[in-house]
């Protein structure tokens, strides 16, 4: 089932494969999670550029990767955990680069000693892509092939140098999904869903946890699931209880953000002719001739594609400053049935 809207308080309507349901809710928790930040550069829209964790999927779900030369970049632990996933399957890992600074993680390192488990987990890994060049600082300018890409080229800000591959792997961290959150008229602050101490929403009876209030991680997620859940059914103490548990996750979010937060430089890796809706085939030239997303949407069809401005509008942000106005159903792509037909099933929370 995915919902679509929210028409009015207390109404969601939902698609299922057996057509359109209204789920009637008194409390609602919302987790909606997020999805990958790209970045436009030159020869990003060819074949086989993929983001890191798309790829990942692909490859799990049966996607042929064995004997394929991978080269990843852009930002975030994600990049490491793709490598020894592909890896595991056969696949040339060629380099990992990352464009954030060596001091940058090598704080980040020390400061998983308050997170034993992390620390585990990132040492397993670590193992798993040993031998394999990683590199800090270092990011990928344009990528080149023609049915396909076939290298791509790396700067490190003083030099350059290209390395061939089949696959190139390139995401720039997470974007929260907060569009259900707005549309159902959540507050948001700084991109994301603001909540108080009991994970609620300026919503009444609408709580919301995990990455649309913050990039934080599956164990940040879940840690305010719980007390999202325990405060919607009045459990207050259980909630409170969690508190301490949550702060710590938080201050790991922080250092997440402040670890790889994203360079300067890579505002400027797209030029004029480079695509930056990819779905309407916009450039950035065309769309850079606007005063803001609204105008440019209107005038260049920038952000009305199948993905909805999911991935030109968070690159439109982070490249030009600009940020979406406002959400409008459905805020999934739908049938057009679901939002006509006068019957459909009934569901109550």
């Amino acid at each position: 089932m995915c919902v679509i809207a929210a028409p009015e308080n207390g109404l969601l309507l939902a698609e299922h494969a057996d057509g359109p349901r209204e789920i009637r809710w008194q409390k609602l928790i919302l987790a909606t999670g997020a999805r990958e930040l790209f970045l436009p550069f030159p020869g990003w829209t060819l074949p086989n550029v993929i983001g890191p964790g798309g790829l990942q999927a692909l490859v799990k779900n049966g996607w042929p990767i064995s004997g394929k030369r991978v080269v990843i970049c852009g930002t975030g632990p994600l990049l490491l955990a793709v490598a020894n996933g592909l890896r595991s399957y056969g696949a040339k890992i060629v380099s990992i680069n990352e464009q954030a600074r060596w001091g940058a993680l090598a704080g980040f390192g020390l400061g998983l000693l308050k997170h034993p488990a992390k620390l585990f987990q990132g040492a397993g890994i670590g193992m798993g892509i040993f031998g394999v060049p990683f590199r800090c600082g270092t990011w990928a300018m344009k990528a080149d092939g023609e049915d396909s890409v076939r290298s791509v080229t790396l700067t490190n800000g003083s030099k350059t140098w290209t390395e061939e591959c089949n696959v190139l792997a390139s995401g720039f961290n997470l974007v929260p999904n907060v569009e259900l959150p707005a549309a159902v008229g959540c507050e948001l602050a700084d991109g994301f869903v603001r909540v108080d101490q009991m994970q609620a929403t300026s919503i009444l009876n609408v709580f919301c946890a995990g990455e649309p209030t913050g990039i934080g991680g599956a164990d940040c997620a879940l840690t305010e699931g719980q007390i999202a859940g325990y405060a919607a059914s009045g459990q207050t103490a259980r909630a409170q209880a969690l508190f301490a548990e949550r702060a710590g996750w938080h201050a790991f979010r922080e250092a997440l953000a402040k670890t790889y937060a994203l360079r300067k430089e890579l505002k400027t890796l797209a030029t004029d002719d480079t695509l930056l809706c990819r779905c309407e085939v916009v450039t950035l030239g065309r769309v850079r001739q606007y005063s803001g997303w609204r105008e440019a949407k209107l005038l260049t069809r920038c952000g009305m594609g199948s993905c909805q401005g999911r991935v030109c509008g968070a690159a439109a942000k982070i490249i030009l400053g600009w940020g979406a106005e406002s959400v409008r159903p459905p805020v999934l792509p739908a049938r057009v049935s679901s939002l006509i037909t006068t019957e459909k099933s009934k569901v109550t929370l």
